[in-house]
């Protein structure tokens, strides 16, 4: 079997589109678990440690803060993260070494050239009230344009999750027309200044509005990889081994609410929160996983 980031696993990338045609989208209802406090409205990423509270970020216009809040809703603490900017805070991840990394890649225009994703040390064990940055910075080498024309606009980013020593960045298509695709682009886990490796590109499904990709995780155990779209998970099982090359399932959480962050608590477990608009969101939710398919079997 094709190991991920092999010569191998790459040129079996071309089977893609016909393996992801065999998936089908199956049903789960969101479970609420909490309102998320006053000062946190357009919730854009999370991690959790313990499943008892969960990190959270927001999108520009939002301060340079990561926030803990418990599964009732309170805020717990607050850091003001210093050496880094809230341009457009859009993801976050965290490595085996519980270091926490925040996406600094919101590009809805196309026209950003000063992309970074923040390294900070574990928050858990930090005094007072401020939390130091190291910065990871970055460029997309198929990117020549600041913006492209419409029809190129494929630099935008809200996803990102950690595995063996890299960043995986995983965007979110603002091309007209839409194609449905998503590029997964890396980057070492070090501070310092990069040019990205495109991964892969991965269909994702034709429907603007639900396919284009708000956020990532990977499990525990690094078999199980979720991307998030609006309304709808895509759940890709064997990960460690197989990459992309599995087709995912795909399952309608019969919603339409702005979700935008993700996390694993377990390995059949996540939590979601989506954006406060018009009275509606701003909440935390719980969502059960299906059993991997070889425990079906």
């Amino acid at each position: 079997m094709a190991q991920l980031g092999s010569k191998s696993f790459r040129q079996s990338l071309i089977l893609i589109t016909a393996l992801l045609g065999y998936s089908c989208t199956q049903y789960g209802q969101l479970e609420y678990v909490c309102r998320l406090p006053g000062p946190i409205n357009e919730a854009s990423g999370m991690i959790t440690y313990d499943g008892k509270t969960v990190w959270i970020v927001e999108d520009s216009s939002n301060p340079d803060k990561i926030r803990e809040v418990d599964s009732t809703g309170n805020l717990v603490r607050e850091f003001k993260v210093d050496h880094a900017r809230n341009t457009d805070w859009e993801a976050m991840t965290r490595d085996s070494l519980d270091r926490v990394y925040i996406g600094d890649f919101g590009n809805n225009q196309n026209y950003r050239d000063d992309l970074v994703i923040y390294r900070l040390p574990d928050p858990r064990s930090e005094p007072g009230d401020k939390i130091d940055a190291e910065a990871i910075r970055f460029t997309y080498p198929d990117q020549k344009k600041f913006p492209p024309k419409k029809k190129g606009r494929f630099f935008d980013a809200e996803a990102l999750f950690h595995q063996g020593g890299h960043l995986y960045i995983v965007t979110k298509n603002r091309a007209v027309p839409f194609n449905g695709m998503a590029t997964v682009y890396r980057v070492p886990d070090q501070p310092g200044e990069y040019e990205a490796e495109i991964f892969a590109r991965i269909p994702i499904c034709d429907d603007r509005r639900a396919c284009q990709v708000t956020d990532a995780a990977l499990s525990p155990s690094g078999n199980r990889l979720v991307l998030l779209g609006y309304g709808y998970l895509w759940v890709y099982e064997n990960f460690a081994r197989t990459g992309f090359e599995e087709p995912p399932r795909k399952i309608s959480l019969r919603t339409n609410t702005q979700l935008e962050g993700i996390c694993f608590v377990t390995e059949t477990l996540v939590y979601l929160a989506d954006e406060r608009s018009v009275g509606r969101g701003g909440n935390l939710y719980s969502f059960p996983l299906p059993i991997p398919r070889d425990a079906e079997d």
